[in-house]
């Protein structure tokens, strides 16, 4: 396809080929000469233009994806998302759309794809991971919320415009929720929002990882975080994790990526005597713990699980929390809570690959949601949907699928995860006549699984309770 790009400027300018296709795409998408929804050029095709490996590419575009530049839509392709200046009332208008169908989308297209690669069966059932429950969303208050703010915004200036830390009443708003909920109390001034958990993570990795510097990551795990490391020049060294999460050793190593609520993808919780272990080895090493909290916020029974970073009592944990699982996924916000040590430089960072930073509208509207009560309701309903279908799944799947899978003991989340009892080539063939039976799940192997060992992810947030029945029923 014919594109545009003035990469050989930038190589000029910077020393890997990762760095200079970077700056060139985010600085075309920042002065709009890569206008809203301008289509990108495929990974492939992008690498055949400019003499660049598929992984380079791959990796600037999970760059920009998680600053909330660009979007990828499977079988669509990569999209433009950021504009410069407001967002026009007939943009919002077009998003309330999209919101209004999103849930029923979602679900045909998960029934239909499972992997990404079985034709479409209205019957078919789809346990794979990735999309929250949208039919007890309150679209409606959202949206007279979202045109409230639209009215604000064109009736006052906007030197928020080029705040990087985020809209204030947001963090605010977050500092008075985690200290309700989560036992962190964090000032607003320590707290950075950010373009969903991801991007948090790759500006960590370039304020905190240079070129050769070991980084301890989880196996399996995110691997988001592994991605991040070697885009920053980082070793990442695997961390083995057991059914109790991530096992402590003395790694030579001064950052460490962790989710100790909840493991991913196993779902394991870290217990005291670990959190404290990882604690005294960060205080040793001089080390920064990177906790990532992506789901806790739905547990199902039993006492809330205290953060690591409510034990941190020497400013070496940053932790991470997203809006993009309690609300909707498209509603890229997420969160850091830094140590007073780091928010300068990671300000710096974010204001140098974001001078103007996006999602303002949204950022507003959810501060507006949270001071209002709307979002502690909202949680509140979606705990009680989300428990239902968590304790159905989970008894179903130990009555009548244990002999298959070995269940991971789990108390919270939205998935379940199950270590395979068999060989690879047994799982690879029950996977097979699972999906020619019309049920799918998200296969762990992408995780990074210990060699020769299998394992499965069963979501049930999008899914109703008779799907679930029935799906399951497909799995024995």
């Amino acid at each position: 396809m014919e594109f545009h790009l003035p990469y050989d400027a930038y190589r000029m300018k910077y020393a890997s080929k990762y760095a200079a296709l970077y700056h060139a795409l985010h600085d075309e998408i920042l002065e709009s000469r890569l206008p809203l929804h301008t289509k990108l050029p495929s990974s492939r095709e992008l690498a055949r233009l400019f003499g660049l490996s598929r992984g380079t590419v791959n990796q600037v575009y999970d760059m920009l994806i998680a600053e909330g530049y660009l979007q990828a839509d499977v079988g669509r392709g990569t999209y433009v998302v950021y504009a410069s200046g407001q967002r026009k009332k007939d943009e919002l208008e077009e998003r309330e759309i999209r919101l209004s169908d999103w849930g029923e989308r979602v679900r045909a297209e998960e029934r239909g794809r499972g992997q990404g690669k079985e034709p479409y069966r209205p019957d078919h059932i789809s346990f794979r991971m990735g999309h929250p429950h949208l039919d007890e969303f309150p679209r409606e208050l959202w949206n007279r919320g979202m045109y409230e703010q639209v009215r604000r915004m064109t009736e006052s200036p906007q030197e928020e415009a080029f705040a990087a830390e985020g809209h204030e009443a947001l963090r605010i708003a977050i500092a008075q929720h985690l200290r309700r909920m989560r036992g962190i109390d964090a000032p607003p001034e320590r707290i950075v929002i950010v373009n969903g958990s991801m991007q948090a993570i790759a500006l960590l990795t370039q304020v905190l990882v240079n070129a050769g510097d070991p980084v301890v990551v989880e196996r399996p795990g995110y691997q988001g975080a592994t991605r991040a490391v070697l885009a920053a020049g980082g070793v990442p060294i695997h961390a083995e994790v057991d059914g109790q999460g991530l096992v402590p050793q003395p790694w030579n190593a001064r950052l460490l990526f962790v989710t100790p609520s909840r493991q991913f993808p196993t779902g394991a919780v870290l217990g005291l005597e670990r959190r404290q272990q990882l604690l005294r080895w960060a205080a040793e090493q001089g080390a920064v713990i990177v906790e990532d909290d992506y789901d806790s916020e739905f547990r199902h029974r039993g006492r809330p699980i205290e953060p690591l970073k409510v034990l941190d009592q020497e400013g070496r944990v940053v932790y991470i929390g997203t809006f993009s699982i309690t609300m909707l996924q498209e509603l890229r916000i997420g969160y850091v809570v830094l140590p007073k040590a780091l928010v300068g430089a990671f300000v710096a960072a974010k204001r140098l690959f974001e001078p103007h930073p996006s999602g303002l509208l949204e950022q507003r509207s959810l501060a507006a949601f949270m001071a209002s009560g709307g979002y502690e309701r909202h949680l509140r309903r979606m705990r009680r949907v989300y428990a239902s279908k968590f304790l159905l799944l989970q008894g179903l799947l130990q009555e009548r699928m244990s002999t298959r899978f070995d269940w991971v003991e789990s108390d919270a989340g939205l998935h379940l995860f199950g270590w395979w009892r068999g060989n690879a080539a047994s799982y690879a063939s029950y996977a097979a006549e699972c999906q020619e039976a019309g049920v799918t799940w998200s296969d762990a192997a992408s995780y990074g699984l210990p060699p020769g060992r299998a394992g499965a992810c069963f979501s049930f947030a999008h899914l109703t309770e008779d799907e679930i029945r029935r799906g399951v029923q497909l799995l024995r």
